[in-house]
């Protein structure tokens, strides 16, 4: 027999890994159609099985099949789904681009036979109507997908139906091509460099990291990305103002331009569609359908937000600038005139004039491997939990390191991967994602959760380990916060575990963890030379924290605009027909104190809102960031590593999912709502007064 006859699918049978893991080193590319599609045909026969069931709708025969049952009749599609889009974003290739063309109009279409299959709403619309006492989180669960149903049009006619099915089938296949567009369009542009003069300013972390990509792709001298790890130091040191200005250009024109990756037609249309949708379904805009499940609940308390937080950040913002100005006319000239791409390179100058820091002084104390140690040991001192690295678990990429999470009891917790650094098929940014839920399945079994988080941090290079900024320290605890939320969940149902949770709600354990990196005793704790061990002096500490507020008003507006342009995209109630450039320097001209660009537009590599899943959310950061700072300042008062303090954080609120209503989970670890007051003195914003 041939290996093809003989070998199985590995997606059809058990793992058979540590902890049952995903086999990335036994999954080949053909694998993940052939197991989508009997996915999809056992997901068919289940409902079937379930529809035609004689016995009467029970809370248990209709609604817990699918959500109780490792071997239910979504375990196969979601399992390979789950692995399929995870490195799609990840470590994707042509191949897994094109698969996903092929399949995502197959996997939508589905989706919508799922939820607009009459008798099988009929079943669960008789089960909400009619059942047994049920748990706070059995009710909950109910409700969702009930409602799920509904807000997927269970109740539009037939007509109705037959057009939501083409509305959101074209709305997926448009937000893939939108992040395949993105991906490309980045990793096509490189700034090659062969003049070692065109390389003034740049600190040896940022050349020697250019010439390791010059090297890895064949070429001499050094070479540029828009990847941030090499764009963020370039825009920031680079004495080369022209150079600067291509980079910034580049970075803030993709998806613009006259060929098959321009998103501008994309994002206009995937506008209209959702706006559509959302009227289908008797919403009066795209935001109204979303913010219905959202702690903010409407339009106007996002509006209250966005706009106390430019009252309060404005006038701190516009001094910031005016600082910025006038250290650039001292340096060039009264007649200067500073440019977006100018921005970075003189507000450095003007942090190292008033605090006499900047990210390359720190670097050497943030090499990556003390940088682990030091934030798996913040959740050791926290939480008790300990990780230990274990070479025999799958990986899909060298970079990733995988490791096995106890409790503080000694139990198993969790699985946790970690992929640090760009490469050519991974998506910039940075997220935290699952390759299995948490549950506890009908035997009582505990199915505990294996969570990744995913970054774009400095690479190690031939003569130096991977050497991080602060705010790549900030961003991998930013991530970390959402693992750990995935990593403590307790909950009976997988749909209700972890991170599935209100949007708004769903950064606070990122936000929140955020805060450490700027503390005293945390920072004692890891940061240490990478050469000569020498801890990290307590003076530079000082620095840092006396300058963490640098340009923290203008970076407020910066998110805010981004909510307002979010907002004004998703609150139109008739057909969008604007040009987009155009239209998004009108939809956030409040929030912004500098002069635009008319040529450059963010809408286009807008993920977060257009691929994302953030669309007419994007306010959550900034609503989050409100609930973090809150969080915090209990901490702070009872002592940053209080263990009491955070198990009841981990009891109140990373361990309960969406099992509750994320309020009363708020207030059951607070004691009463957040205001924005521990936000604002965090930053060192004063609130205006105003007179009688």
């Amino acid at each position: 027999m041939t290996e093809k006859e003989t070998r199985k699918n590995p997606f059809f049978e058990d793992y058979k890994t540590p902890h049952d893991v995903v086999p990335f080193d036994r999954i080949r590319m053909e694998d993940y159609e052939e197991a989508f599609m009997e996915g999809i045909r056992r997901a068919d026969e289940q409902i079937e099985k379930t529809i035609n069931n004689p016995e009467k709708p029970t809370f248990d025969n209709t609604i817990i099949n699918k959500d109780d049952d490792p071997e239910g009749y979504y375990d196969l599609l979601d399992r390979v789904s789950t692995v399929f889009f995870n490195l799609l974003s990840a470590e994707t290739n042509d191949e897994m681009d094109a698969l996903a063309q092929k399949m995502q109009p197959i996997l939508t279409k589905h989706a919508n036979d799922v939820r607009l299959n009459k008798r099988l709403f009929e079943r669960i619309k008789a089960v909400h109507l009619h059942h047994r006492r049920l748990t706070a989180e059995e009710k909950m669960l109910l409700d969702n997908c009930y409602d799920g149903f509904v807000r997927s049009g269970a109740l539009l006619d037939e007509q109705g139906k037959e057009r939501l099915r083409q509305l959101t089938e074209e709305a997926s296949m448009l937000a893939l091509q939108f992040s395949q567009n993105l991906l490309k369009e980045n990793k096509a542009f490189t700034l090659h460099i062969t003049d070692e003069q065109q390389l003034e300013g740049l600190p040896e972390t940022a050349r020697a990291a250019a010439a390791q990509t010059a090297k890895e792709q064949g070429k001499e001298g050094w070479v540029f990305t828009l990847d941030m790890p090499s764009f963020s130091p370039f825009m920031t040191y680079s004495t080369q103002r022209e150079l600067r200005r291509q980079m910034y250009m580049a970075r803030n024109t993709v998806c613009t331009h006259d060929n098959t990756e321009n998103n501008l037609q994309i994002c206009q249309r995937l506008v209209n569609l959702r706006r559509e949708m959302a009227q289908l379904l008797g919403y009066k805009t795209y935001a109204d359908y979303v913010l219905k499940h959202r702690m903010a609940s409407n339009v106007r308390n996002v509006y209250r937000l966005l706009d106390q937080l430019i009252d309060a950040y404005k006038p701190a913002a516009v001094k910031e600038i005016d600082e910025i100005e006038k250290l650039a006319r001292r340096m060039e000239g009264k007649g200067f005139k500073l440019e977006p791409w100018d921005m970075s390179f003189y507000s450095h100058k003007l942090q190292l004039k008033k605090f006499n820091i900047d990210s390359e002084m720190l670097r050497p104390y943030f090499e990556l491997s003390r940088v682990i140690q030091g934030v798996f040991g913040l959740a050791t001192r926290l939480y008790g939990i300990t990780f230990k690295e274990n070479a025999a678990l799958p990986v899909y990429h060298p970079d990733v390191k995988a490791y096995e999470v106890f409790d503080k009891d000694g139990s198993f917790l969790a699985v946790f991967y970690a992929d640090f650094h760009p490469r050519k098929g991974k998506q910039g940014g940075a997220w935290m994602t699952e390759y299995q839920g948490q549950w506890i399945d009908r035997k009582g079994r505990n199915v505990r959760p294996h969570v990744s988080v995913v970054m774009n941090l400095t690479k190690p290079t031939d003569e130096k380990p991977a050497l991080l900024t602060l705010g790549e320290v900030e961003t991998f605890l930013h991530e970390f916060g959402h693992s750990l939320h995935g990593m403590f969940a307790n909950t009976r149902f997988e749909s209700l575990s972890g991170t599935n949770v209100w949007w708004d709600f769903v950064e606070l354990p990122s936000q929140f963890m955020e805060n450490f990196a700027v503390e005293k005793d945390f920072l004692r704790t890891f940061a240490f030379h990478y050469e000569t061990g020498e801890p990290l002096p307590d003076e530079l500490i000082d620095r840092i924290v006396r300058s963490r507020n640098f340009m923290a008003a203008y970076g407020c507006l910066r998110q805010v605009s981004f909510g307002l342009l979010d907002m004004a995209y998703y609150t139109q109630k008739e057909e969008f027909s604007d040009d987009i450039v155009t239209f998004e320097k009108k939809a956030w001209q409040k929030a912004m104190i500098t002069p635009q660009l008319t040529d450059t537009c963010m809408t286009v590599q807008f993920s977060h809102i257009m691929a994302g899943g953030y669309a007419a959310g994007y306010y959550s950061y900034k609503w989050a960031e409100v609930l973090d700072a809150d969080a915090f300042s209990v901490f702070k008062r009872e002592g940053i590593f209080n263990q009491q303090t955070a198990q009841r954080f981990r009891d109140c609120i990373l361990s309960k999912g969406g099992t509750e209503h994320p309020m009363t989970l708020y207030k059951n670890f607070r004691g009463q709502e957040p205001t924005i007051d521990a936000l604002l003195k965090r930053n060192g914003i004063k609130r205006k007064t105003k007179k009688s």
